[in-house]
């Protein structure tokens, strides 16, 4: 009987601890499921991972018709924190970085002034300023050269960006980048990391969103009315390879949070690369919203 008593309040202990268990199973959250999609255009493919259904899918089938015809000269990244998104398209193809270095730059000073333990000087700001909202060239020839390229090349190493090889002789404009490293410093930018604090991030983004009106063309095409809009851009004629024209945008507040890239070259003119970015970025604006928003 005492043996019978025993297995008794064995069974119930089990079975109230399978009980428990099942609830604690119960009561997790179910991990997001992640889908996957490509998109075939020219050579290569657009490949997409998010975490809303039927937005990869959506995404890669869009980005691919935008840059028809234009494939073997673009580029494009893509990340979406709100939806667990990302995207990306000869993401590791090199590009001459024409002007969307100077965002580069501008982490390297803040890096710089951070491990020095001081803030920017009066003239620092002034540069920086031209630098961005501008796109002032002499502003930038005067922070490279402060900088030095020891400076650009600890930052990018920090930062992570592998693929970045900055311009010989001074020339920052022919800094070779890839829309991946270009995505990884948006990121940086967007999020606590232990490369730029707080303070350096807030600043490097406020400029963005300061840019003059004439040069907030290409990523910021089609994007909401709610989001605040950071944006950098770059262009530059040379003998090979015609314009390059690129935008790299970042997409915070009012529940947005996502980066995008687009770099192109071989264009005949600035308006036509203009006219590829601005086409991919509507598509990507759109489906990422209309998402949103369902």
């Amino acid at each position: 009987m005492h043996a019978l008593r025993r297995a008794r309040r064995g069974l119930a202990a089990t079975a109230a601890a399978g009980t428990v268990l099942t609830a604690l199973f119960a009561a997790a959250p179910a991990r997001a499921s992640t889908a996957d999609a490509t998109a075939t255009v020219g050579g290569s493919q657009v490949k997409c991972t998010s975490q809303r259904p039927g937005l990869a899918a959506r995404l890669s089938k869009d980005i691919a018709g935008a840059l028809h015809g234009r494939d073997r000269a673009t580029a494009l990244a893509l990340y979406d924190r709100t939806t667990g998104t990302s995207c990306s398209f000869r993401a590791d193809t090199a590009f001459d970085s024409a002007s969307v270095v100077k965002v580069t730059i501008l982490g390297a000073l803040l890096r710089q002034t951070m491990e020095q333990h001081r803030a920017l000087t009066a003239h620092e700001v002034e540069l920086a300023t031209a630098m961005i909202t501008k796109s002032d060239n002499d502003a930038t020839n005067a922070l490279w050269h402060q900088i030095g390229h020891a400076g650009i090349q600890h930052f990018l190493s920090l930062a992570g960006m592998g693929d970045t090889v900055p311009g010989p002789k001074g020339y920052w404009g022919h800094t070779q980048v890839t829309a991946g490293d270009q995505l990884k410093l948006l990121r940086l930018l967007t999020s606590d990391n232990s490369v730029l604090d707080r303070d350096a991030r807030t600043y490097a983004l406020r400029l963005m969103n300061r840019v003059v009106p004439e040069q907030r063309w290409g990523t910021p095409a089609g994007a909401p009315a709610t989001a605040t809009v950071q944006v950098k851009n770059g262009w530059l004629p040379r003998d090979t390879h015609g314009w390059r024209v690129h935008s790299v945008g970042a997409f915070t507040g009012g529940g947005h949070d996502y980066g995008l890239v687009v770099l192109s070259q071989d264009n005949r003119t600035m308006a036509d690369g203009v006219t590829t970015i601005e086409g991919a970025a509507r598509a990507v604006n759109r489906d990422l919203n209309t998402s949103t928003a369902a």
